[in-house]
């Protein structure tokens, strides 16, 4: 039995993790969807998923799923998982015909009665080469055209790109095109046109520049409560505020009041309560302009007087176990990841593809015959 070979599709890689394919994929089925009627989704090798039903799904799967209702089965939106042991299991037996079955059969019950297919790759184009599945071999088993995100500038991303373009290129696949992601916007132009220049040369076209945009960037309190697993220390309506900025709570209290400002998230030890009353009297007359949170490390709570400030407080106050330079850091390092529950940040996130993406060009390409050096 072969695989679907007339359904248009498309594969979207990033020169790495966290670039912004998620991003992309979200934004792009929206715009797909003004051209084709029905579209279908898979994220062949997932890396970050959940338990539906005792099935490992992977995170974008579901985010994919909930947004846009795709009425296709989770499990072949998701068909390969990559769990700790994967990969040592794989070496040990390498049953990469069974993937490969798996993968292709997935995609044909994904792209069952669709005019089109989304499909999202994990990370750069030699991700998944260990076993075998790297994205450049995913795209070729697919028979799939690829999409490069990358993030902003000139000269780093197009030397990345090349990279990818290189492998892609050795498994026969077509590159179409880049989207640079996370420009600052007032660059936009400038390096839209060098980019483009750069990526002319190496017989790439720029299909889109997308500005950096703080909602998208930024953690909120919800997501640093999940990932750092704290435990909430007041009743706080407020947890979707956005983190822009962070102030570790180891100064003295008048320096420390100058960093209390809105957005930042202040950090210090539960024993700090000189900082917590600190941040108590910011609120004053400040309305809505307040921290975006607070969060108490050192798992210390604080003594029963200062619990009921903190207990009054309108933005979250966290508690978590471990110690302030691991908590902090811990924060620095999140990655951003949207999520269903993220109406806002859907909405900004398809406004922005459908913007600054040539979604014409990119179904163009997709339909047009590959060229004749790669096909030989």
């Amino acid at each position: 039995m072969s695989m679907n070979a007339s359904t248009p599709r498309v594969f979207i890689a990033a020169t790495r993790q966290n670039e912004g394919k998620t991003t992309t994929s979200l934004g792009l089925a929206s715009a797909l969807q003004a051209h084709f009627r029905r579209i279908g989704y898979i994220k062949p090798v997932g890396q970050r998923f959940v338990n539906v039903d005792a099935q490992k799904i992977d995170e974008d799967t579901i985010l994919m799923d909930r947004v846009y209702q795709l009425k296709c089965p989770l499990v072949d939106m998701s068909p390969i998982a990559i769990d700790p042991d994967f990969t040592r299991k794989y070496l040990e037996s390498s049953n990469y015909d069974i993937l490969v079955g798996k993968i292709q059969q997935a995609f044909d019950r994904v792209a069952w009665e669709k005019e089109f297919v989304l499909v999202e790759g994990s990370g750069h184009a030699g991700v998944g080469a260990v076993f075998d599945l790297s994205n450049a071999r995913v795209a070729k088993l697919l028979d799939a055209k690829v999409i490069i995100v990358s993030q902003g500038g000139i000269g780093r991303p197009i030397d990345e790109v090349c990279v990818n373009q290189a492998l892609f290129e050795k498994e026969g696949v077509e590159v179409i095109g880049v989207i640079l992601n996370k420009v600052l916007p007032d660059k936009l132009d400038y390096i839209a046109d060098f980019a483009r220049r750069g990526l002319e040369r190496k017989g790439l076209d720029l299909l889109g520049v997308l500005p950096l945009l703080d909602i998208l960037s930024h953690p909120t309190m919800e997501l640093i409560h999940e990932e750092l697993r704290t435990e909430t220390l007041n009743e706080s309506d407020q947890m979707a505020n956005l983190v822009e900025e962070v102030v570790v709570g180891a100064m003295s209290v008048p320096q420390a009041l100058c960093c209390f400002k809105k957005g930042v998230l202040v950090i210090a030890p539960g024993d700090r309560e000189d900082i917590v009353m600190a941040a108590a009297t910011t609120l004053f007359g400040q309305g809505t302009e307040g921290l975006a949170g607070m969060l108490l490390t050192g798992g210390q709570r604080p003594s029963p007087s200062v619990m009921r400030v903190v207990e009054a407080m309108p933005f979250p106050v966290l508690l978590s176990k471990a110690e302030t330079y691991r908590v902090a850091s811990k924060v620095h390092d999140l990655t951003i990841k949207t999520r269903p529950t993220d109406t806002r940040k859907i909405e900004i996130i398809r406004d922005l593809i459908a913007k600054h993406v040539d979604v014409r060009k990119i179904i163009k390409a997709v339909k047009s015959p590959a060229p004749l050096a790669l096909t030989e």
